[in-house]
C-alpha cells in the first residue's frame, strides 16, 4: 500500500474532524446527563439532529437580506478552513505555509463576526441581544487565544502551530514549564467562552436572560441551522485539538506511515474523551455566571495569558 501525502492526510484529517465533531459534543451531553442521574440522549443524537436539519424545508423571515442566508456558509466554511491549519494528526502540514497562529484567530473571529451580523439582519430583539452579547466575548477571549498560543510560539521561535506541536515533542520538559500550564488554563478558559460552554454560557437553555449563541441563530431552520450547528460542534473539537495537541502533542505523527496515522488517531480519540469527561465534570460542578461577571472571569484569562508571555520570555 502506497504511503499517504502530505495534502492527503490534511484532507483526511479534516473530513475526520468534520465527522467526529458530532460525535463529540453527543459524548459530552451524554456523559453530562450520566453526572446528573438522567439516561439521556444517546452518543449519535448529533448526528440524526443532522440528518433532520438538511432534510427540513428553510423558513427565513421576510426581513432577511441576502447576509442571512450567506453566514451559515461562510461560518462553516471559516471553521472548516482552521481544521486544515490545526495539527489534527499530523505535523508538519502542507498547508502550514498558508496560515498560521493568526490566520487562525482571524478565520475563527470571520465567522462570528458574520454569525453576529445575521443575528442582527432579521431585526428581532433575540438575535441583536446575542450579537451584543457575542461580540463582547469575542473582543475579550479572541486576544487571549493568540496571547495563549504565542506564549508556546515564543520557545518555537515561530507562530506556525506545527513547528509549536514539533518543539514541544523534542523538549518534553516544556509541556510542565509554568508558562505552558499557564497557557493552558487561559486557553482552557477562552475554550469555555468560545463554544457557549458553561460557566459563560448554556448550550442547553433557550432563556432569554442566559442566551447568547442560541439567541443569534433562533430565526435559523432546515440546512442553514444544520451548518451552524454542525461548524459550532466542529469548533469544539478544534479547541481540544489545540488543547490536547499544543500542550500534550505526544501521538501526533511526524512521519506519514499507516502506523503513525493509526497511533495519531488512537492518541488523538483518548485526548478527546479525556477532555470531554473534564469538560462534562466541570460544567456539572459549576453555575452559568451572571452576565456582567463574564467579562471578569475572560479578564482572568487574559491575564493568565500575559503571565503565560512574560514566564516563557524569562525562562527561554
Amino acid at each position: 500500500m502506497p504511503l499517504p501525502t502530505g495534502y492527503t492526510v490534511a484532507i483526511a484529517q479534516t473530513v475526520l474532524a468534520l465527522l467526529l465533531a458530532p460525535g463529540l459534543v453527543g459524548l459530552i451531553r451524554w456523559l453530562k446527563a450520566r453526572l446528573q442521574n438522567r439516561r439521556g440522549a444517546p452518543v449519535w443524537q448529533p448526528y440524526l439532529e443532522l440528518r433532520k436539519l438538511f432534510a427540513k424545508e428553510v423558513v427565513v423571515s421576510s426581513n432577511a437580506s441576502w447576509l442571512f442566508r450567506a453566514a451559515p456558509f461562510v461560518v462553516f466554511a471559516s471553521t472548516v478552513a482552521v481544521a486544515f491549519l490545526v495539527p489534527v494528526l499530523a505535523v508538519p502540514s502542507p498547508f502550514d505555509p498558508v496560515g498560521d497562529l493568526l490566520v487562525v484567530v482571524y478565520l475563527l473571529l470571520l465567522g462570528t463576526f458574520f454569525l453576529a451580523l445575521a443575528g442582527l439582519d432579521p431585526g428581532s430583539a433575540f438575535g441583536g441581544m446575542g450579537s451584543s452579547r457575542e461580540m463582547t466575548v469575542a473582543a475579550l477571549s479572541e486576544p487571549t487565544v493568540a496571547l495563549a498560543i504565542f506564549a508556546l510560539a515564543l520557545g518555537a521561535g515561530s507562530t506556525n502551530l506545527g513547528q509549536i506541536v514539533a518543539r514541544t515533542m523534542a523538549d518534553p520538559a516544556a509541556a510542565v514549564s509554568p508558562g505552558y500550564l499557564l497557557a493552558f488554563g487561559a486557553l482552557f478558559v477562552v475554550t469555555l467562552a468560545e463554544n457557549g460552554r458553561l460557566p459563560v454560557d448554556n448550550p442547553a437553555t433557550h432563556l432569554e436572560l442566559t442566551m447568547i449563541h442560541e439567541a443569534m441563530i433562533l430565526e435559523y431552520s432546515g440546512r442553514y441551522l444544520a451548518l451552524i450547528e454542525w461548524s459550532a460542534w466542529l469548533k469544539v473539537l478544534l479547541f481540544f485539538s489545540l488543547l490536547g495537541n499544543l500542550f500534550v502533542p505526544w501521538g501526533v505523527a511526524t512521519v506519514l506511515t499507516w502506523a503513525a496515522l493509526g497511533w495519531a488517531l488512537a492518541t488523538l480519540l483518548a485526548k478527546l474523551v479525556v477532555l470531554a469527561v473534564a469538560l462534562a465534570v466541570f460544567e456539572t460542578r459549576v453555575a452559568k455566571l451572571r452576565l456582567f461577571r463574564v467579562p471578569e472571569l475572560l479578564a482572568v484569562s487574559f491575564v493568565l495569558a500575559v503571565l503565560a508571555i512574560t514566564v516563557s520570555f524569562l525562562v527561554r
